[in-house]
C-alpha cells in the first residue's frame, strides 16, 4: 500500500494551556481514528534552516515545516481525505502531502 508524507506548515490556533489540551485531544482522537492507516506518527519540528548549493539560510522559506506524519491509504485522494480532518488545519495550518516513492538503490 502507498504510503504518502503529510508535512505540516504553519501552527494551529492555540492561545492557551486549555487549547493547548483541547487540540492535543483532537489530535490523538484523529490518529487514534485512522488505525493502521499511521505508519508514523510523526513529531513537530522547531525552527528550520535552508541549505542551499551557495549555504546555509536562517529560516525554511516562506512557509517552514512545522512537523510530519507518514500515512499508508490506497490512493493519493484517500490519503488527503485522512488529513482533512487533522486537527492541524485550525488556525493558519495548512498540510502539504505527497506520496513518499518506493526507489530501488
Amino acid at each position: 500500500m502507498p504510503k504518502f508524507l503529510l508535512i505540516y506548515h504553519g501552527k494551529p490556533d492555540i492561545q492557551s494551556a486549555e487549547d493547548g489540551a483541547r487540540h492535543m485531544a483532537a489530535w490523538n482522537a484523529w490518529k487514534s481514528g485512522m488505525g493502521s492507516a499511521v505508519v508514523d506518527p510523526g513529531l513537530p519540528v522547531g525552527p528550520s534552516k535552508t541549505i542551499t548549493p551557495t549555504g546555509v539560510e536562517d529560516h525554511g522559506g516562506a512557509n517552514p515545516a512545522s512537523g510530519m506524519t507518514v500515512l499508508q491509504a490506497d490512493t493519493l485522494d484517500d490519503a488527503i481525505t485522512l488529513a482533512q480532518a487533522c486537527p492541524h488545519l485550525s488556525g493558519t495550518g495548512t498540510i502539504e502531502i505527497a506520496e513518499a516513492m518506493d526507489l530501488d538503490m
